[in-house]
């Protein structure tokens, strides 16, 4: 009888994949779980789990980051630029421009200071030659981003050390790529006026292609395949490699295409979406780990043990490192004035020494330019800066989330409940993007869903029917981690159960999608949604999306006169600065002079800050002016008003006509803001009272008339 388990190979170390397959994912399971329970960040665990597993530990697993054609190998450089892209793709680029004279200054900072103590550690203690110096030096300017995902897991990302952290990456590590080219090219013989040039003209092309075709290309995917979630993924995907490949191709490592692949590809992956979700999943889960475990299988222990001479470079080396990265992040808290929790993050993020180090190091061994204890001493200092990286992240980062979360929000509101009102199923997707956009991410109320059904003979097959429907609403947010409450209400109107599901449920902002056949527009327009939003007194975007929402380029806003006095004004303003700051939209706002101070007062003095362009806009009737601003990429949105309050205009009334005629084909909301509900509704009745006595036509008549005429007597004056 044949038995297949006899067959299998058990000597070390294990060949079979599928066991070594095993054994990783279980070591990528259990490592963590345990570093956990000794309150030890999880990525020591997947490091110390490296050196134990590999090939100068116990053998078990064969290969490593350094031997291309294995597994380690293949999964170790995904997780490397992983790691680099989501960076990329994390990063707050509003933000990160506002702060891109900082991030400028500590990448210098974070070089210099490495550099030059690198420099006369290795001429004066290590008597290495100048070339040689130059080399190990530049190699303590570099920094990996190991620690990032402990920032990510901490949500301290958004915090303005993070970002100029993650901003010094690309400097530092570009300039030290550089460098290596350049020695390399030395060592070889081959510095040429010739050498210069390609090497420059390759970094020119390669910098434009990235930021000028790959927004193009991304943007013209998500438009024609906009539905289909694994196309998405392995588009990303591709694209983070073809940037890589592309980066070494013009002779820089490819963890800096990766980086740019994120940066480019970063407004069209907004942070709420599932694409982002998974993107973060699938490297958490296996690709980064994957890496970690090849850091550590670099490590070779034996060499502590080789005499007083290993211990000496060893020790020296990775000394030399921490002083330079602990000075560079010292002199960056003193004259950024961070408080001492910002500067360990930003040392913990800046400390540690992997990728761009290896292949500064690993391509000296090869020219001749190091010898075996250089080497051997980095792999140490590798190790010891990976940990010590992830305890000073840890450490300072907990301090630092916990700081933010003390503050008191700026603006904001304390609650947050957004439900989506569903009837068309075509539209439950890109109306649930939407709403999560507008959701805080933080808060714990749920995303509600809600179907109305008209009471009659019908009502008990329908609520399986829409039930059903709304399975898919359930699923999509379930791939951002949002929770979803479907409700179901059974009333005589779809009105009375819209608002009464708005009451129940205390919901601050509700969510419609747009129908532009006559009969339900006549129907809406007329009757209902005139009478849901004197019924619904919180914030009312009625949506029409006929493209996704991240391949927006601008948000065109139109604001009516005196807008700035309504009560829901902080509100809608708040939410288009995290949909803007999401998206990577900048406004393009029409409004009066007079609204243009407060909404810069919140737009670009409350975090997060966006820069919006205005356009001074002053009479609602002239509203298809702004028409010519408008492009089939951009997000109209059009902040419309309640009759009887005090931005509302005749011409508001009239938009369902103009939206229809000029604007079916691409994305718009109009927004209804929020109202206190007592005291405006006794307002909203007197004014219902004086507009059933017939006195309201004449006086917008009058209005009208009266505009006109105006009009006429400037351009006569002109």
């Amino acid at each position: 009888m044949y038995f297949p388990l006899l067959a299998i190979n058990f000597h070390l170390p294990l060949q079979d994949p599928v066991l070594v397959f095993c054994i990783v994912l279980f070591v990528i399971l259990l490592a963590p779980l345990l570093m956990k329970k000794l309150r030890i960040p999880g990525i020591i665990g997947l490091i110390l789990a490296g050196i134990l597993l590999g090939h100068h530990g116990f053998n078990i697993l064969e290969g490593d980051l350094l031997q291309k054609g294995n597994s380690i190998n293949l999964f170790g450089t995904v997780g490397l630029l992983y790691i680099m892209f989501l960076a990329g793709l994390e990063l707050n680029l509003n933000e990160f421009k506002k702060n891109q004279h900082k991030s400028i200054l500590f990448g210098v900072f974070t070089f210099i200071f490495p550099f030059l103590i690198g420099l006369f550690v290795c001429e004066h203690i290590l008597h290495l030659s100048l070339i040689s110096a130059v080399l190990v030096a530049s190699m303590f300017s570099t920094h990996t981003l190991v620690a990032y995902p402990i920032a990510s897991r901490l949500r301290i990302i958004g915090n303005e050390a993070v970002a100029i952290a993650v901003g010094a990456t690309i400097i530092t590590d570009t300039v030290v790529l550089l460098i290596l080219a350049v020695i390399t090219g030395y060592a070889e013989g081959s510095i040429t006026a010739s050498f210069w040039v390609k090497l420059g003209v390759a970094i020119v092309l390669f910098v434009a292609l990235i930021f000028l075709t790959f927004p193009a290309v991304g943007r013209w995917f998500f438009r024609h395949i906009p539905d289909d979630e694994v196309s998405h993924f392995m588009f990303v995907l591709g694209m983070v490699f073809l940037a890589g490949f592309m980066a070494e191709v013009a002779g820089v490592e490819a963890i800096i295409g990766a980086f740019m692949a994120g940066l480019a590809l970063n407004r069209l992956i907004p942070h709420t979406s599932p694409l982002m979700n998974r993107l973060e999943f699938v490297g958490n889960a296996l690709f980064i780990p994957f890496f970690l475990i090849g850091v550590g299988m670099l490590v070779d222990v034996h060499i502590l043990f080789q005499g007083w001479e290993s211990w000496l470079v060893a020790i020296t080396l990775t000394a030399s490192a921490f002083a330079g990265k602990f000075i560079a992040a010292f002199i960056a808290q003193k004259i950024f004035h961070y408080d001492a929790a910002q500067r360990g993050v930003i040392f913990g993020l800046t400390s540690a020494h992997a990728a761009a180090t290896l292949a500064v190091i690993l391509t000296g061994y090869k020219v001749g330019l190091v010898d075996e204890q250089i080497l051997n001493g980095t792999i140490v200092l590798i190790l010891f800066t990976c940990l010590v990286a992830s305890f000073a992240t840890e450490t300072s980062g907990k301090k630092l989330a916990i700081s933010e979360a003390q503050k008191t929000p700026e603006r904001e509101e304390d609650r947050d409940v957004v439900m989506v009102a569903i009837s068309n199923p075509q539209t439950i997707e890109r109306l649930l993007d939407f709403a999560l956009m507008l959701k805080v991410s933080d808060k714990a109320n749920p995303l509600f869903t809600l179907s109305v059904i008209k009471d009659n003979e019908k009502a008990s097959d329908e609520v399986l029917i829409r039930n059903r429907m709304l399975e898919e609403a359930v699923r999509r947010a379930a791939a951002t981690n949002h929770r979803v409450q479907v409700v179901t209400r059974i009333d005589l109107n779809t009105v009375s159960g819209i608002a009464r599901a708005t009451k129940e449920l205390m919901v601050t902002d509700l969510v419609l999608g747009w129908s532009s056949r006559k009969r339900t527009l006549e129907w809406i327009f007329g009757n209902t949604l005139g009478s849901l939003v004197q019924e619904v007194w919180q914030s009312v975007y009625v949506c029409n999306f006929v493209l996704p929402l991240n391949t927006a380029r601008k948000i065109v806003v139109i604001v009516p006169r005196n807008a700035e006095y309504e009560i829901g004004f902080q509100q809608w303003v708040m939410k288009l600065k995290r949909i803007s700051n999401e998206i990577g939209a900048q406004p393009l706002i029409y409004c009066t002079e007079s609204s243009i101070p407060p909404l810069l007062n919140l737009l670009e003095n409350v975090k997060p800050a966006v820069k919006p362009s205005f356009v001074v806009f002053e009479d609602m009737e002239d509203f298809l002016i702004a028409s010519r601003d408008i492009g089939r990429d951009d997000w109209l949105w059009i902040v419309s008003a309640r009759k009887g309050t005090l931005s509302h205009q005749p011409a508001l009334d009239h938009l369902a006509d103009k939206l229809n005629k000029h604007f079916l084909d691409q994305n718009f909301l109009v927004l209804y803001p929020g109202q206190r509900i007592f005291e405006e509704r006794e307002l909203a009745m007197r004014m219902d009272d004086l507009y059933a006595g017939g006195l309201p036509q004449p006086i917008e008549t009058l209005e009208r008339l009266t505009r006109r005429m105006r009009k006429l007597i400037k351009r006569k004056s002109t």
